[in-house]
């Protein structure tokens, strides 16, 4: 006898659910993108890192691409990356830089050549490795 209760019980639950049928659309506010709000009145940039334009960060990515048309180098075209030793040079992330702001459409800025606090260390200095003169700076 329980166990017909029981069924006549799920069974008169299951027919309600059944019954009530309720829709409901979600609304979706689509919000306006910072580019798309200025219009072609000027760029508006944003700083990125390695993580970045190398693909690694791709919440970070999909924010620059986005809300932005125009980036610049974090770090990647500064002196100390570009120019490690007096006799090398590594291009490697900066080249993966401007190849993402171009696959992307993106206005890409380079960077000063001279950042006064991330110099390569052989930069101020002479092969005893002693702090060279002004003069020799210019």
């Amino acid at each position: 006898m329980k166990g017909k209760s029981l069924l006549l019980i799920m069974m008169a639950g299951a027919a309600l659910c059944a019954c009530a049928t309720r829709t409901s659309r979600a609304i979706v506010k689509e919000e306006p993108t910072l580019k798309s709000v200025l219009g072609d009145k000027f760029l508006i940039g944003v700083a990125m890192n390695t993580f970045q334009s190398s693909g690694r960060d791709t919440n970070g990515v999909n924010i620059v691409k986005k809300h932005f048309n125009a980036i610049v180098a974090e770090n990647c075209m500064k002196c100390q990356t570009i120019h490690p030793q007096e006799d090398r040079y590594n291009f490697r992330q900066a080249d993966e830089f401007v190849k993402f702001g171009e696959d992307n459409g993106l206005t890409v800025t380079g960077h000063c050549l001279i950042w006064h606090s991330q110099l390569a260390p052989w930069f101020c200095v002479d092969k005893d490795g002693n702090n060279v003169s002004p003069e020799v700076l210019k």
